[in-house]
C-alpha cells in the first residue's frame, strides 16, 4: 500500500488525498466500480433490478443469522446465504410457472422480514444498522486486498460466461437451441451478483446497492449502440461516478455510497437527455 499512497502523493496532490482513509477509499472505488459496471450491463439487460435488489434483502437476513449464531462474521453469513437465495430463486423462476416478479416479490420480502425478526428479537439491530447506510471510508488495506481477489475473480467468471449470459438475455429459447446449459449459466451469473453485493454492503449501504449495480448500466444504454459501447461506457461512467461522488462526499461531509449514487443519477439524466439525439 506504501507505493499506491506514494503514486498518489505524487499524482493527485489535493487536501483529500491527504488522508490515508481518502486514498485506501479512491483504490476500493476504482476495483469496485468497474465490477458493478460489467455486471450491471446484463441485470439490465436481462431486466433483473428487482432481483438484484431483492439480493440486499438477502444479505440483510444473513447478517441476522450470522449474528444469531455467534462466532461467525456476520457478513460471511450474509454472504453464504445471499448465495444459496440468489440460487434458489433463480431455480424456482426456472422451474415454476409463476411470474418471475411475483417470485422474487416473495422471497425478498420474506427475507427482509425475517432479517428484522431476528434482529429486533435479539436487541441487535441499531448495531448492524450502519450496514443500511455503509461506511465506504473505513475500508482497511486487507478489506482492500479481499476486493482486488474479487476483482480478479468477476472478471475472470466474465470472460467465462459472458457469450452464454448474452444470448441467454436476448433470447433464452434460442441459448437452449445452441446447446447452452442456461440454468446453469444463470446460476453462476446470479451467484456472481449475490456474491459481489453481499461483500461490498458494508461500504456502500443496503439501501443503495442496487441503484449503483443498475445506474451506469442504464445510463450506458441511454447512449450506446453496440455490446462493446454498452459496457465500456457502463464501465467508464460507474468510475467517474464513483470518483466523483467519493471527493464531492469529503468537502460536503455526506455519506459517501449516496453520492456517488446521486452522481451516476445525474449521469443517466443526462444521458437520457441526450438519446433522442444520438438515436434520433
Amino acid at each position: 500500500m506504501t507505493l499506491w499512497y506514494d503514486f498518489i502523493d505524487v499524482l493527485l496532490p489535493f487536501q483529500w488525498t491527504g488522508h490515508l482513509f481518502m486514498k485506501n477509499a479512491l483504490l476500493a472505488v476504482l476495483l469496485v466500480t468497474p465490477i458493478f459496471g460489467i455486471l450491471g450491463t446484463m441485470v439490465v439487460n436481462s431486466r433483473m433490478a428487482f432481483f438484484s435488489d431483492s439480493i440486499g434483502h438477502g444479505a440483510f437476513t444473513g447478517i441476522a443469522i450470522g449474528t444469531l449464531l455467534g462466532g461467525i462474521q456476520p457478513i460471511w453469513a450474509a454472504t453464504a446465504f445471499s448465495i444459496v437465495f440468489a440460487l434458489a430463486i433463480t431455480v424456482i423462476k426456472n422451474k415454476s410457472g409463476a411470474s418471475t416478479d411475483t417470485i422474487i416479490g416473495v422471497f425478498s420480502s420474506t427475507a427482509i422480514a425475517l432479517g428484522l425478526v431476528i434482529l429486533s428479537a435479539g436487541g441487535s439491530f441499531n448495531k448492524f444498522s450502519a450496514y443500511l447506510i455503509g461506511d465506504l471510508l473505513s475500508i482497511s488495506p486487507s478489506e482492500i486486498l479481499m476486493l482486488l481477489g474479487v476483482f480478479i475473480g468477476v472478471m475472470i467468471i466474465w470472460l467465462f460466461i459472458f457469450n452464454k449470459v448474452l444470448v441467454i438475455s436476448t433470447n433464452q429459447s434460442l441459448a437452449a437451441s445452441r446447446g447452452i446449459n442456461t440454468l446453469a449459466a444463470e446460476m453462476l451469473f446470479t451467484a456472481a451478483i449475490a456474491f459481489v453485493v453481499t461483500i461490498t454492503i458494508q461500504w456502500v449501504g443496503l439501501l443503495i446497492i442496487n441503484s449503483l449495480l443498475v445506474l451506469p448500466a442504464a445510463a450506458a444504454r441511454n447512449v450506446t449502440v453496440n455490446v462493446r459501447q454498452y459496457h465500456l461506457v457502463s464501465v467508464g461512467i460507474a468510475l467517474i461516478s464513483g470518483i466523483i461522488g467519493l471527493i464531492a462526499s469529503y468537502y460536503f461531509n455526506t455519506a459517501t455510497g449516496a453520492t456517488i449514487v446521486l452522481v451516476a443519477a445525474v449521469c443517466f439524466f443526462v444521458t437520457f437527455s441526450l438519446r433522442g439525439r444520438l438515436h434520433g
